[in-house]
């Protein structure tokens, strides 16, 4: 004989499964609806946090995969030490280090002028502490005395220039000669583009150390040293350490907390607004079975007047109709679950089609020049919970008023 327990659990699935899956319960206008309304709201949820999560992921992996982590900089211009470089690569966190030379100044060809952040680096060196490489086309190799630069490609179009081409990199430093004072400059060859789609692509130009140090005139000195950490977010105590292996009177340090941090921050909070006030929209959508738990209750008065009068207790009834809330519920969360995945998944190729087809240019005020989407099973798990949570709640006001009914009352009508 089965127990009291596995009785009701039984009868409690058998109601719940009956009415959810019956023509009167799912085939309704109001329950269509409902279940409608809640798919949609989780749909824009998925894709609205996976977009977010799409940024996110981008600046990690294309803004901090081309631009260091944290940089060192000499209060005055740094003698290259191997000492120093031995010291930094030591410290706990730090997967590699290289030295640069860095400063502004413009890039020109014929008429074409476009402000420039130049970049000294050793190339072999720099790979510890950046994936530029990866983005680069062309030679991502720069031959000391050869004089030859890897530009970025937002940068190369602006100046319209390719591969094999000689650009002029400009300091705002004046040269005096007999016959007046001009900018100092020099003549290089493109030897690299490099596209990482973001916004590192509008002004960089990568040229070898040596051929800066001649450029900016620093003899063999360097301006600092760059860094690559393990943990993105324990840039600060590196910094602190790093200054300290080197001497606070030599160096101080920047991370990207500094120039991305507010950025990185922006990003975070707008994840968790945009979750919290979609789950409204969501909660709005749950409450809206409601009204179909409702409709069903007064459909199936009778039947629960008679399961009350042959001794079933408020409690089976209960959970019943809360059983039935949430099958309709996890249908429409279901749907709305797999139509955000799939929209996820069309959504860069949807954007990028449109863009191009109506030359539209959205995302010119951003770090990336394209719609980056990620779909997080984390984030898809605490979505789905989220929504079952609220459906759930729903369900309560119905399930007592179901229990709530007298036989006696009902059954005299029937």
């Amino acid at each position: 004989m089965p127990s009291d327990a596995a009785l009701i659990g039984a009868v409690t699935l058998a109601l719940g499964g009956r009415y959810a899956f019956s023509r009167r319960s799912t085939l309704t206008f109001i329950s269509l609806v409902a279940v409608g309304g809640l798919a949609l709201s989780v749909a824009v949820l998925v894709v609205v946090v996976s977009v977010i999560n799409g940024f996110e992921r981008e600046l990690r992996e294309r803004v901090f995969g081309v631009l260091p982590h944290l940089a060192v900089y000499g209060r005055s211009a740094l003698t290259e030490e191997a000492g120093d470089l031995e010291n930094l690569q030591a410290l706990a966190g730090v997967e590699g280090a290289a030295p640069f030379v860095r400063g502004e100044g413009l890039a020109a060809v014929a008429d074409q002028v476009a402000g420039v952040l130049m970049t000294g680096i050793y190339p072999a060196e720099q790979q510890r502490v950046s994936s530029y490489a990866s983005f680069v086309s062309g030679s991502s190799s720069l031959e000391p005395g050869a004089y030859q630069v890897i530009l970025g490609s937002g940068l190369a179009r602006q100046l319209r220039v390719g591969l094999g081409d000689r650009v002029s990199l400009v300091l705002p430093a004046a040269t005096v000669t007999p016959a007046g004072l001009f900018p100092r400059q020099k003549r290089f060859t493109v030897a690299g583009i490099m596209t990482s789609r973001s916004e590192v692509d509008s002004r960089a130009a990568y040229i070898h150390l040596r051929d800066a140090q001649r450029l900016f005139r620093l003899g063999g000195r360097i301006h600092g040293y760059q860094l690559r950490l393990d943990d993105l977010f324990a840039a600060d105590a590196a910094g602190q350490a790093a200054v300290n292996a080197l001497g606070p009177q030599r160096v101080f340090a920047r991370s990207w907390m500094v120039t991305h941090g507010n950025l990185y921050r922006a990003i975070g909070v707008q994840k968790s607004t945009m979750f919290i006030l979609l789950s409204f929209l969501v909660a709005v959508a749950a409450f809206n079975l409601v009204s179909t738990l409702v409709m069903v209750v007064n459909q199936r008065s009778g039947d629960i007047a008679i399961l009350r009068t042959l001794g079933s207790d408020s409690a089976t009834i209960i959970s019943a109709f809360v059983l039935l809330g949430v099958l309709l519920g996890g249908v429409g969360i279901v749907i709305g679950a797999l139509v955000g995945l799939a929209i996820g998944t069309v959504l860069p190729d949807l954007y990028s089609w449109i863009t191009d087809l109506l030359s539209l240019d959205l995302m010119n005020q951003y770090f990336v020049s394209y719609l980056p989407v990620e779909v997080r099973l984390a984030d898809l798990r605490g979505i789905v919970l989220t929504a079952l949570g609220l459906c759930t709640l729903s369900t309560f006001y119905p399930a007592w008023r179901a229990a709530a009914l007298k036989p006696s009352v009902v059954l005299a009508h029937e």
